[in-house]
């Protein structure tokens, strides 16, 4: 049975915040970000490995999911939002600056520290996610061209036709989202257009016997989420996509550059999130290194826990000294 600490529920820009924390409190400090939809559990098989390098390691719950504060209008799951629940974590651990690492949405929001708050940022770590610099246009608008109505992030827009679709069958869900070896990119290649237009909601509505792939989770850790999830629901994550299109009316004046050491860890077989996205990022990110996982889905650090991280304390080991800023 894998360990996980006890959450500690903290104040943070009017919201209460689970964070599960490990590691020596006076170790250079790692916020590890999940995506959607995860928790701070996604990041079980990296938190004792970073704590025992002496890494001080703070996992939240971000704002919507699992013990955390689950506003409910639109407009608060925005990025000015997520990164400021971030400096007030810091602030609640009285840590002045700390590397933030983040995956899927997670990562999304890691990129953004560094922008919206500089000053409370050593480094970024990001798995999966590259940085998307601002598009001269509507992102939403932008997915609808480029992969039709279904596509899942645009059918996310519908409110509350999404939440109630995946909260009707919270283990189904997870059975259908957290899998492995689902495609490899030479099949996704080779897919129908309904993949390739990332139909998601019409592939989790097609009989179970034709999902692809295998079950990620061992019986213990699908527990978790499941019952998380029935007690929460899906809305607050799925808000986070709901602000795709006022993150981008908000941040015409940002500067679209990453000056801090950054890692950018990529998983072969991501369909949604393939390397190729990366290919361009060192124009917006000069101090960048990238790793490759083969073989790899989208659930990177639960997928391949230990090549996830040899690659991120091999980095953090290289570009940061304790006790230096």
């Amino acid at each position: 049975m894998l360990s996980f600490p006890s959450p500690k529920m903290i104040k943070t820009n009017g919201i209460d915040m689970a964070v599960y924390e490990d590691g020596p409190k006076d170790g250079i400090p790692v916020v590890l970000c999940h995506g959607f939809p995860e928790l701070a559990y996604s990041w079980r098989h990296q938190m004792p490995a970073l704590a025992a390098m002496g890494y001080h390691v703070l996992a939240p719950d971000q704002r919507g999911y699992g013990l955390t504060s689950r506003p409910d209008a639109i407009d608060e799951y925005d990025m000015e939002h997520l990164t400021a629940d971030l400096v007030g974590l810091l602030d609640a651990f009285n840590i002045s600056k700390a590397i933030f690492c983040g995956h899927d949405w997670g990562g999304v929001v890691a990129w953004n520290m560094p922008m919206h708050h500089a000053s409370r940022v050593k480094g970024v770590i990001s798995l999966n996610t590259p940085f998307f610099p601002r598009p001269p246009f509507d992102p939403i608008t932008g997915l609808r061209a480029a992969y039709g109505d279904d596509m899942y992030m645009v059918e996310f827009q519908k409110h509350g036709e999404a939440d109630a679709l995946l909260a009707k069958d919270v283990a189904r869900t997870f059975r259908f989202f957290m899998r492995r070896n689902v495609l490899s990119q030479e099949e996704f290649r080779a897919a129908s257009p309904e993949v390739h237009r990332l139909a998601l909601l019409h592939a989790f509505a097609s009989d179970e016997k034709d999902w692809r792939g295998e079950l990620l989770l061992t019986a213990e850790e699908f527990k978790v989420y499941v019952e998380t999830y029935l007690r929460t629901g899906f809305t607050g994550g799925i808000n986070w996509y709901r602000n795709l299109t006022r993150n981008w009316q908000r941040s015409a004046a940002i500067t679209q550059i990453v000056t801090v050491p950054s890692l950018m860890i990529l998983a072969e077989d991501d369909v949604v999130l393939p390397p190729r996205l990366a290919d361009r990022m060192e124009e917006y990110v000069p101090d960048l290194e990238k790793a490759v996982i083969p073989r790899c889905g989208h659930w990177t650090q639960q997928e391949r826990p230990d090549e996830t991280n040899a690659i991120m304390i091999d980095w953090l080991k290289r570009r940061f000294i304790p006790g230096l800023d």
